[in-house]
């Protein structure tokens, strides 16, 4: 059988056996055990932390650069919208329908099967460290970010996410803030106390209308969205407090961190970023797999949609078959079609700087 067609094959059965077991974010055990024991029936040794699993090619040579392929293999629980079995992994008119099969399982069946069309070839630019990650849906701390410290240099990254193949060379970061306006508590039908809506209305103005001065190229604006508000506890008492929550999209414009003080200097609310680890991420233009991308006809954007990238500090891009227009979507599917070919084009994207 030809060597690509078997990878297929392969990918495709993989695939299948994925869906057809439940991987909720921190609950990834049964995939994770399966994929070990896909690299053990291929005679490749692999490493396992958490629901994590990583392996290398053959012939790594740590005094050569390293290429990481990463995708993840937890999913979201499946929405109530659902008509089929979200774990049938049917494949119906050229669809593979299941939970999981194009955000992200699409995605990592096709980069394994990269990692193993180049696996034992002894002359290559790179090494290869292939990366099955955990809790990515939920940005948990034992995923990706718990096995960074473990998988040796990396010089930059393939991060498989539904894109249509085409290549997202920036990603928005994400910081959401716990903010609380201070007032004073006081009768209602008096002038007394000191009203925290009122304050919290103010901060709230300037959130939905700031504009930060420097402005990403790739990604466009910083976007600042309140989301949720809870204030007073009975009609006749001024609230001493007001508590509302922001969600930051941050670009490569600002880290963070300037991002976190600009807010903290503008507005009276006392804030609180529950994690500033989530970072923006991108991949030089002219980088070789991005300049390689195009030369196969493939389009470039900045992604406003967050995945692994966020917690990896190397160069990025996010790529992979499927569209990101059907994850969490009921009835989740794959175009078979878009496995074959993603295996396809990965691979020539990498031959080129190989």
């Amino acid at each position: 059988m030809n060597k690509r067609i078997q990878l297929f094959e392969e990918s495709l059965t993989l695939l299948k056996s994925m869906v057809s077991i439940p991987s909720f974010s921190r609950e990834e055990s049964g995939t994770a055990a399966l994929i070990v024991q896909f690299f053990d029936n291929k005679g490749i040794k692999s490493y396992r932390k958490g629901n994590n699993v990583w392996a290398y090619n053959k012939y790594y040579d740590a005094q050569k650069p390293t290429i990481l392929l990463n995708s993840h293999h937890d999913t979201v629980k499946p929405n109530t919208g659902y008509l089929k079995d979200p774990y049938s992994a049917d494949i119906v008119e050229g669809k593979l329908f299941g939970l999981g099969s194009n955000d992200a399982g699409g995605c990592l069946v096709s980069l394994i099967a990269v990692f193993l069309h180049f696996y034992d070839n002894k002359n290559l630019k790179y090494n290869f460290c292939l990366a099955a990650s955990a809790e990515e849906e939920v940005s948990g701390s034992n995923g990706i970010e718990s096995i960074i410290s473990e998988l040796g240099s990396l010089d930059f990254a393939i991060v498989g996410e539904p894109t249509l193949m085409d290549l997202a060379i920036s990603e928005k970061g994400l910081m959401v803030l716990d903010c609380t306006a201070h007032g004073q508590a006081g009768h209602a039908a008096r002038e007394e106390g000191e009203n925290a809506l009122y304050k919290a209305i103010e901060d709230i103005n300037w959130f939905k209308s700031y504009q930060f001065d420097r402005v990403s190229k790739k990604l466009g604006p910083i976007k600042m969205s309140v989301t949720m508000i809870q204030c007073g506890a009975q009609h006749n008492v001024v609230p001493a407090t007001c508590d509302f929550v922001v969600d930051v999209r941050t670009t490569d414009a600002y880290s963070n961190e300037e991002t976190l003080n600009i807010i903290k200097n503008s507005v009276q609310s006392e804030i609180k970023a529950r994690s500033t680890r989530l970072s923006s991420s991108s991949i030089p233009e002219n980088h070789p797999l991005v300049l390689s991308g195009l030369s196969l006809g493939k389009k470039t954007y900045g992604s406003p949609t967050m995945s692994d990238q966020a917690l990896l500090r190397i160069p990025s891009v996010k790529m992979g078959p499927g569209f990101s227009g059907r994850s969490h979507m009921a009835d989740e599917f794959i175009y078979v079609d878009e496995i074959k070919n993603g295996i396809d084009e990965y691979i020539a994207i990498l031959e080129k700087i190989l």
